[in-house]
């Protein structure tokens, strides 16, 4: 009996797994990562696609990934009978008056399967393979028999709309889309070569490693801030009208940790979270906005995100601007109302006499005391070293980001170049911020002041604007 792969073995084994499983075929990289992280967590995947998109060669690569068990294909159409599924019926146990199948070489005899057109089948068979998928037990006959089922990648090119195909389309937890190769690797397809056809694979997991690498996922710790994290998406998803189900969070939840187990760690890292899409979104167009949604705030705290911090500056602002067009009374150096004599009064006419009473002079420019200007500034102080303090905490994300990404066998470059541009993005943002606050302070500082350093001290109703 071998001895289980030690953490480290483990994720070398599966990343030399999954340099081959991609290996010749353009464009494929992150659908080879699902899939296998799917298998591993024992999910099943669903490629959805035009044909002639590489469906089927890289579902058939799966198996070869595994050393133990049977591997089993099956193209489906509307013509299917669940013979070619399940296995044909054994005629010596119709002789006892028993209804029961050979089920040796068949789906319910296999690890791992790939079903190419799976929602051509009829309803029967789709009813009878939703409890294959999910409980890896098949009704045979009067019993019920547990299934050596690892991971079923299914292939279709639509997904119907009716209430089979949804209660099946479930059951897939990794939905994929999957498309043409892009213009810019069109001249790498046509380079390719034509067998896309692979010897076994240099690394293969075997039972053990399978056994391994599933008590090492029950061990991984979810971080509170991850629970917060897919507490709010859930919200999010809720106001954008998709419906995720209880199960398949726990299973999002349980992939994510097998993800954490198979890269030797202890904790789900927030930057897991890039492999949800294809987990909630059904389709493509929601799958997308799950992506904006996360990309958004990955590494972003929202209580202190630039669009709060924009708001402070822009109050500190305003009250800038609003005190340096105040008027007010005008005072003499001693901080007293200053009165002169009524000049106005010679303009239009003094018939009463009055041209030589005293009177308070007319409005100037307002001027502010020492100990105003003083609490005005140390509030824009603490909202300077505030800006600072968030900027390094993004900037130690985005050292975070890319210390994930190199390691990482699962993130998609793809997202964690959009991730790192949105990061560095929100550090630009937050140093125009600490710009524009600097500038206020500035302006603060250089309101027209009383001679002896007196004035009345402001509320502190910005302070209060934003989270420390």
């Amino acid at each position: 009996m071998t001895s289980a792969p030690t953490p480290s073995q483990l994720t070398l084994r599966v990343q030399g797994i999954l340099s081959q499983l991609s290996d010749g075929l353009v464009e494929r990289d992150a659908l080879a990562r699902r899939i296998l992280l799917a298998a591993l967590a024992g999910e099943h995947s669903l490629l959805i696609g035009p044909p002639g998109t590489a469906k089927s060669a890289l579902a058939r690569r799966l198996h070869l990934a595994f050393s133990d068990g049977r591997y089993f294909e099956r193209l489906l159409t509307r013509f299917s009978v669940p013979e070619e599924l399940f296995g044909p019926l054994s005629i010596s146990a119709l002789e006892q008056d028993r209804y029961e199948r050979h089920v040796a070489g068949f789906l319910p005899d296999a690890s791992i399967a790939f079903i190419d057109e799976v929602f051509k089948a009829n309803s029967a068979i789709l009813n009878a393979l939703l409890t294959l998928l999910n409980e890896r037990e098949f009704d045979n006959g009067a019993g019920r028999i547990r299934c050596p089922l690892v991971s079923v990648v299914g292939a279709t090119n639509v997904v119907p709309d009716d209430e089979v195909a949804e209660a099946f389309f479930d059951r897939f937890l990794m939905r994929l889309p999957v498309e043409p190769v892009s213009a810019g690797r069109f001249a790498q397809l046509l380079a390719a070569p034509a067998n896309t056809e692979m010897a076994p694979f240099a690394e293969r997991l075997s039972c053990e490693d399978l056994a391994s690498l599933a008590a090492a996922a029950r061990q991984v710790r979810v971080p509170e801030a991850v629970v917060t994290f897919l507490a709010q998406l859930r919200d999010a998803l809720d106001a954008m009208a998709v419906s995720v189900s209880d199960r398949r969070w726990v299973k999002v939840v349980y992939v994510l940790k097998t993800a954490a187990a198979t890269e030797a760690r202890r904790d789900v890292s927030m930057w897991d979270l890039s492999m949800l899409p294809p987990c909630l979104g059904a389709d493509r167009d929601t799958q997308q906005q799950i992506e904006a949604w996360l990309l958004e705030r990955l590494g972003i705290q929202a209580a202190i995100s630039p669009p709060r911090l924009t708001r402070v500056v822009e109050a500190f602002e305003a009250q800038l601007a609003a005190e340096l067009k105040a008027n007010d009374l005008d005072y003499d150096a001693d901080g007293r109302l200053r009165f002169s004599a009524g000049d106005l009064a010679h303009e239009v006419g003094d018939a009463k006499g009055g041209a030589g009473a005293l009177r308070m002079t007319y409005q100037r420019k307002r001027r502010y005391g020492d100990a105003h200007i003083d609490a005005r500034t140390r509030q824009v102080d603490a909202l300077i070293a505030r800006i600072e303090r968030y900027r390094a905490e993004v900037q130690a994300q985005t050292e975070d980001l890319a210390q994930y990404a190199g390691a990482s066998l699962w993130m998609d470059p793809a997202f964690a170049d959009a991730a790192r541009q949105c990061l560095g993005g929100t550090v630009q943002a937050i140093a125009a911020l600490g710009e524009r606050a600097m500038t206020a302070r500035a302006g603060f500082e250089a309101l027209p002041r009383l001679a002896d350093g007196q004035g009345r001290v402001p509320d502190p109703v910005v302070h209060d604007a934003w989270d420390d």
